[in-house]
């Protein structure tokens, strides 16, 4: 612990002194350790990451590197009440059934083979983490294949490494999928509808292809699956059970969150009908649904609030956001991007396979939200220097959610179901024995990705 410490506050020291050598003034020095710190504790002290983003703002608070006015104006609160409404939505789901509900439709299906309960248990992943969030849609997916597996008497890591796998991909391909997907349609003024034309034929195509490489990496252990579903079919108790209909309280649940998400999905029309400011509905709509949420469960209004809005998650990105923001303020943005466009040159193309591949491969050892962060106050400072901005947010968003796939560490997704795995069956993954699945399935991910951001036209307008 100790060590960590030390170790943490020399590189950042380490970090502000070369900040100074490259000819920063003691604000950007300060300013651009203190950032250091902050990103570096999520690697080192996980657990304590919302600590040192409190720590950090208030040092460039006192130094005098930025202002609370300042502060408050880059913590992306827009983001913020989204990531709010939409977590009471999900707890309103949750409450209803919803989720027991559609996890079961899979094991409805007659003479279901190991093959099929992989295909749809990563498409019903990919499909929930793109209709909420990632993080809501892994804590459901783990639980059903934690379930599953014991029933079926199964080790539950390969069915669970791939729900994973397929969660990270499908969270690229609406804006509402992750944080990250949020954060950059706020920064890149980007819609749903763009999300929809741009990103969701990528996540399509990748999520076929990772579902291929699953099946064929899990042959064996799927064979082992087929074998023991096949006694199962014969078990009608079982079936009864996963053939019980959503009651009403169910059905008003997904009436309200559908309104929603077709409130979400028609933002830029409604916004351009009314007059109103860019992206303005896209932000609100589920502060708006979420209090329909609540008046329609009043008595768990309340719970909602308290239990299932991830407040440490949303303290952490507000001050990571407002340090984020100050970089870019004091310049220290803009100075990186004209040392990239000095060293690589002003190309989209190749500027968008840097963005991608960099981001990707960060993303595998800290957290992707963390990298989109560090990365946005860089790419909006290429503006200034007449870059076409639009590939190279597809390229962040593609990168980070992708690289997210390589390590346990990759993503929030990963980092939960790890943990619920641990806490609840006493298993722990081995680093080698996520990493050369991740590995393959996030490379050849990025790989794609790139082809389509350098060379389709759609992705530069």
């Amino acid at each position: 612990m100790r060590f960590k410490i030390f170790l943490l506050a020399l590189v950042s020291i380490l970090i502000g002194y070369l900040g100074s050598w490259w000819g920063f003034d003691i604000h950007q020095a300060i300013a651009i350790a203190v950032f250091s710190m902050s990103i570096l504790s999520t690697l080192f002290f996980w657990e304590f990451r919302v600590s040192f983003v409190f720590i950090g703002t208030g040092i460039l608070l006192l130094t005098r590197s930025t202002d609370i006015e300042h502060v408050l104006r880059f913590a992306s609160l827009d983001v913020i009440f989204f990531l709010i409404g939409m977590m009471i939505l999900v707890g309103l789901l949750k409450d209803a059934g919803f989720f027991f509900w559609i996890t079961s439709l899979p094991l409805r299906i007659k003479k279901l083979t190991g093959i099929k309960l992989f295909i749809l248990l990563m498409a019903i992943s990919a499909f929930l983490s793109c209709l909420m969030d990632e993080v809501t849609s892994i804590i459901v997916m783990t639980k059903v294949v934690l379930d599953i597996s014991d029933f079926l008497e199964i080790t539950p890591v390969p069915l669970l490494i791939s729900c994973v796998l397929a969660t990270n991909i499908g969270s690229t391909g609406t804006v509402i999928g992750n944080p990250i997907g949020v954060l950059i349609a706020a920064r890149g003024n980007l819609t749903f509808e763009d999300f929809i034309s741009r990103s969701m034929p990528v996540t399509i195509v990748i999520l076929i292809i990772t579902i291929a490489i699953v099946l064929y990496w899990y042959r064996n252990y799927i064979k082992e699956v087929s074998r023991v579903l096949s006694t199962c079919n014969e078990d009608k108790t079982f079936l009864y059970l996963m053939s019980i209909s959503p009651d009403a309280r169910t059905k008003v649940g997904m009436g309200i969150f559908a309104a929603a998400i077709l409130c979400i999905a028609l933002h830029h029309r409604i916004e351009s009908l009314f007059g109103l400011e860019e992206n303005t509905l896209l932000l609100m709509a589920p502060l708006i649904f979420a209090g329909v949420a609540m008046i329609y469960r009043h008595d768990k209004a309340r719970h909602f609030i308290e239990k299932d809005i991830e407040w440490n998650s949303l303290l952490f990105f507000m001050f990571l956001f407002a340090m984020a923001g100050t970089i870019r303020y004091i310049g220290i943005a803009d100075f990186f991007a004209m040392k990239i466009v000095k060293n690589i040159g002003n190309s989209p193309g190749l500027l968008s396979g840097v963005v991608l591949f960099s981001s990707g491969i960060i993303s595998s050892m800290l957290d992707n939200v963390v990298v989109v962060a560090s990365y946005i106050p860089v790419i909006k400072s290429l503006q200034t220097l007449h870059v076409n901005m639009t590939p190279l947010w597809w390229a962040l968003l593609f990168g980070a959610c992708y690289g997210g796939n390589i390590t346990l560490i990759g993503s929030t997704a990963n980092i939960v179901a790890i943990g619920i795995l641990e806490k609840e069956r006493k298993i722990k993954i081995g680093f080698l024995e996520w990493f050369w699945v991740g590995l393959t399935v996030g490379i050849i991910s990025m790989i794609i990705a790139a082809a389509a951001v350098i060379l389709l036209p759609i992705y530069k307008t």
